[in-house]
């Protein structure tokens, strides 16, 4: 069998994979992002994240309603957006408004490669 996704010949070219080796930050300094990712990894999160990116701030029953799950279903993933920071929350009387936190609504727009208003510039300062 032909694998064609490496090498035939072992080959290194030392001092320019050592520079790239040292800009690599390490597994420890890459986790938080990578757990962004995987909160934003599920379909039902991320059109969660949607309707919180059109529709800036919403309750559980609204979310359930738009992105036509149950309320305990969204309030699940909420609590894991929330857990990665990616959704922030307040109480509004007997309400839980829910909202995209900064970084929540530029991955959210990233992966679905939408622009929103409030984040122009917003990539030069992340």
């Amino acid at each position: 069998m032909v694998n064609d996704d490496a090498c035939e010949l072992l080959c290194l070219d030392l001092p320019h994979a050592e520079r790239i080796r040292a800009a690599v930050p390490g597994v420890d300094d890459v986790e938080p992002s990578a757990g962004h990712a995987r909160a934003m990894g599920d379909p039902t999160r991320l059109r969660i994240a949607v309707a919180l990116l059109v529709g800036d701030e919403l309750c559980v029953c609204d979310m359930a309603w738009v992105v036509g799950a149950s309320q305990a279903l969204v309030s699940h993933h909420l609590r894991q957006l929330r857990t990665a920071g990616l959704v922030a929350s307040r109480k509004d009387g007997r309400m839980v408004m829910y909202r995209l936190t900064d970084r929540g609504r530029l991955l959210a727009s990233v992966l679905l490669d939408v622009e929103d208003p409030r984040l122009v510039g917003e990539a030069d300062r992340v």
